[in-house]
């Protein structure tokens, strides 16, 4: 690379950025001066809110069941609560009597309807004590508010009653009631307090600020230059694509960086000023802000880092749109997954494992948490942050590929969406565009995480074949929508005994070793472990048979169709083999949603793509699907005949030993199946 002609590049995409003076706006200034004013008007709001509460005069119906005794507490409280705490809040005692109605017994209810009464106490004799029941409507505000009331007075009154019960029979009331003494004894610092805010929404705070810092110069500087038409008169200059990608990508990481900071700062003032608050009122120590000056460096560290990495995947994504508009619409699904995994960061007790460590967006949220309770470990700080930069490497790389791709930065809008064109107006043949096999992945996950959710846990293992009726269905009714290719888009096409035989021994083999990968997973999430074993266990019934036919031949079918037939081939239409392999098994990783089978699924995933290309035929594919499924049940099944040739299947962890054997067999068999696949097929294209 060139760095004067980056630098030059840099400049000039710095200047087409800022020259837009109403996104610098939206992007920089915006964020600093809206979360103060937010986060102010909220206060404002809610101070109004508890003023107006507590200034209301509620008017509660009582039975006088017990001598009008709880009535005397309630004036008796609410004039203690005027002087001790200046509220203005009344409370008005409406005789139960009083309250007319069409039905005598039930006038009360059409009162509290009507909000004529704010809550209705009933009391009566319950084996020798007094019953009191609050009913309010929890729909209306005052309603629900008067019934805290009321349930506060009613737990000072009962305290009442038991001390002067107490002092009757000549008996000291504290000693009795208060045998014990305790109190709660905050040994975190106040930093430590301070950490704990900031840390609680600082983190998705942070991931969005950035997202949405990046967002903007990314469309700008590839679907906005698209749409001005100046890209083409960019690639027509004496410089390479690399440094073009190079500059556009520093142009976006900076404004993300500089807005992270800036909203940043503008968050930390919040916190310090709602703690100062805070201290105002409780009088808090004094905070130290020094101790936070190595938690503050690595979080800027953590914002560079991140923001190279959420820079790269955003102009990724945005330099498939032709437009300003389109861009936007692709970005909105990336937006709502950030958003989505940045609220990792509120969930209690989560710790930041090496593990997840290594899971974008969800590791920068934990290590800021981490960081503001000064919750301190240089190696997996190392591994957040080199993983960030990893992926950003990786997806330069592919933003690298797509500026070398002329199909795709001068697409005739072909490859769209085209499941929503009038159907006279589509022609007949070939596989479906990529955007259409994409929509018909998110329509089935959907279908799967909803409607596949209640019929499995409804109806077990009948659930689990209905769902895979969805994965069949939706994918098919796409092609014949379409009028696209059945047997070009599945890879229907016949296939020698030699590549069944070696789809076989290829099978079992990464059945073995994949055993290994997952055990080694097992350890790393074991939450996701147990929940697989759970889910895996409540669809296991007396029927071997029943179990094989929709855990291991239906998937075997209709997954196949699904991943090997229209998103690989719909992929590889458009793209290079290698690429289709590779995003068809990260999908197949990701559709079977778990930590622990994503990698050994995406494996087998990838191993079956090339299966496919090789054979030119699915049906091996389907044959390798259905062995390792049925390993699966039958190693479930018969524990005891396995058991004694193979006992290392059934330990609860594999030691070295064992892991290697198993690895080294599973390797063995795969080789053989790999050679007799490479000896007896060869590649074919299906017509």
């Amino acid at each position: 690379m060139n760095t004067k002609i980056i630098k030059t590049l840099f400049k000039k995409e710095m200047l087409d950025v800022f020259r837009d003076k109403k996104t610098v706006i939206m992007m920089l200034v915006v964020p600093v001066l809206l979360y103060p004013l937010i986060f102010v008007g909220v206060m404002q709001v809610m101070a109004f809110i508890n003023s107006s509460m507590e200034e209301q005069n509620y008017r509660i119906a009582v039975e006088t069941e017990d001598g009008g005794a709880f009535c005397g507490q309630l004036a008796q409280a609410g004039e203690r609560a005027s002087e001790e705490d200046g509220t203005a809040y009344q409370i008005t005692v409406v005789d139960a009597g009083s309250i007319g109605g069409a039905d005598g017994e039930k006038a009360w209810e059409e009162a509290l309807e009507n909000e004529e009464i704010d809550a209705y106490v009933a009391t009566y004799d319950l084996d020798g004590r007094m019953q009191y029941d609050v009913y309010y409507l929890s729909s209306v505000t005052n309603s629900s508010y008067a019934a805290d009331l009321v349930m506060d007075m009613l737990e000072d009154f009962r305290e009442e009653l038991t001390r002067k019960r107490i002092a009757k029979e000549g008996l000291e009331a504290q000693e009795i009631l208060e045998p014990i003494h305790y109190e709660r004894k905050n040994t975190a610092s106040s930093e430590q307090s301070l950490g704990s805010i900031i840390g609680s929404v600082l983190p998705f705070m942070l991931v969005v600020s950035l997202l949405m810092g990046t967002m903007y110069p990314a469309i700008d500087t590839t679907a906005g230059e698209r749409e001005r038409g100046t890209l083409e008169t960019l690639l027509t200059l004496p410089i390479t694509n690399q440094d073009l990608i190079m500059a556009k990508f520093l142009t976006v990481a900076v404004i993300g960086m500089v807005s992270a900071l800036l909203n940043m700062l503008s968050m930390g003032g919040i916190a310090v000023y709602m703690y100062q608050i805070m201290d105002l009122q409780t009088e808090m120590a004094d905070i130290d802000m020094v101790k936070f000056i190595p938690a503050i460096l690595v979080c800027i560290l953590a914002v560079f880092a991140f923001s190279l990495f959420i820079s790269a995947v955003t102009m990724c994504v945005t330099s498939f749109a032709k437009s300003y508009k389109e861009a936007n619409n692709y970005i909105t699904p990336l937006m709502l997954v950030v958003m989505f995994t940045g609220y990792i960061g509120f969930i209690p007790n989560l710790e930041l494992t090496q593990g997840i460590a290594m899971m974008p967006v969800a590791n920068i949220c934990l290590l800021v948490k981490n960081m503001m309770v000064f919750k301190i470990d240089y190696a997996t700080i190392a591994v957040v942050l080199a993983s960030n930069v990893a992926y950003a490497i990786l997806a330069v790389l592919f933003l690298s590929r797509i500026y070398d791709s002329e199909s795709i930065l001068f697409s005739d809008g072909k490859g769209g969406l085209q499941l929503f064109e009038r159907r006279v107006n589509m022609t007949k043949g070939g596989v479906p565009a990529v955007a259409d096999a994409m929509f018909v992945m998110a329509v089935t996950l959907l279908l799967l995480l909803y409607a596949g959710s209640i019929l499995q846990l409804k109806y077990g293992l009948a659930g689990v074949f209905v769902t895979q009726m969805f994965i069949l269905a939706v994918p098919l009714f796409l092609v014949v929508y379409t009028k696209r290719d059945m047997r070009q888009t599945y890879g229907f096409a016949r296939a020698k005994v030699q590549e069944y035989v070696g789809s076989a021994f290829l099978s079992a083999g990464l059945f073995f070793a994949n055993l290994v990968i997952a055990a080694g997973f097992m350890q790393l999430f074991p939450q996701s472990a147990e929940n697989v074993e759970t889910a895996f266990s409540e669809i296991m019934g007396d029927n071997m048979a029943a179990v094989l036919f929709v855990i291991a031949l239906a998937p075997a079918v209709c997954e196949e169709l699904l991943f090997r037939g229209l998103v690989f081939h719909a992929v590889k239409a458009k793209h290079r083999v290698a690429t289709a392999c590779i995003v068809t098994a990260a999908l197949f990783g990701c559709f079977h949603l778990s930590l622990v089978k994503f990698v050994p699924t995406g494996l087998l995933g990838l191993i079956l793509c090339l299966v496919v290309w090789r054979t030119g035929s699915i049906y091996p594919a389907m044959l390798m699907h259905f062995i390792n499924n049925a390993l699966s049940v039958v190693i479930s099944y018969c524990p005891e005949q396995i058991g004694k040739v193979f006992p290392v299947l059934y330990k609860s962890s594999f030691s070295l030993a064992d892991g290697l054997l198993l690895f080294g067999g599973g390797a063995v068999l795969a080789g053989i199946g790999a050679v007799i696949l490479w000896k007896g097929s060869g590649r074919k294209i299906v017509q």
